[in-house]
């Protein structure tokens, strides 16, 4: 079974993220169990040096788990970035829809965010035409050959996630 997800697209300093932590509330509001992706095209710690666990994975470890009573978080080596559906089908059989940040190259469904003073050009709808487009959440009227939908509305965002992907592929 395919798992609904959705990938958010946009220019660094769009608002992707802040979007995202607002269209995850309004999911959970309407009882939607969500897991979330975020690239990162830079390399990053979230341990931090002296911790047990930093000194396991800097000792040659090419995994740790971190755990306590309440979170879970896994430390795995890797020579190349897992592609999405790689860590959906690993890590998120427990939730009903996956959000992702970032991999603007996948063909997974997308939503480009929008911002009226960022760059005019899109994305999906430039240079490059990505058949997985779904919509664009912008804060101005643009003319498209998909949805439309209100960047300051997440709650819209949320809505339409859930009718077109997880309704969507439940049909």
């Amino acid at each position: 079974m395919h798992k609904p997800v959705v990938s958010f697209v946009a220019p660094s300093g769009t608002g992707k993220t802040t979007l995202l932590e607002k269209v995850i509330v309004a999911l959970k509001a309407r009882g939607v169990r969500v897991g979330a992706i975020k690239h990162d095209a830079h390399r990053f710690e979230i341990d931090h040096p002296g911790k047990d666990s930093y000194r396991f994975t800097h000792a040659g470890a090419d995994t740790t788990v971190i755990t306590s009573s309440e979170t879970l978080a896994l430390v795995k080596r890797h020579a190349a970035s897992p592609s999405p559906e790689e860590l959906i089908a690993a890590y998120f059989e427990d939730v009903d829809l996956v959000l992702v940040e970032g991999f603007k190259r996948s063909t997974l469904p997308k939503i480009e965010v929008h911002r009226r003073a960022g760059e005019a050009r899109l994305i999906c709808r430039g240079e490059y035409h990505d058949p997985a487009l779904l919509a664009v959440a912008s804060d101005e009227p643009l003319q498209l050959d998909v949805p439309v939908l209100d960047l300051n509305n997440p709650a819209q965002v949320a809505e339409f996630i859930i009718k077109r992907v997880v309704q969507g592929m439940a049909a």
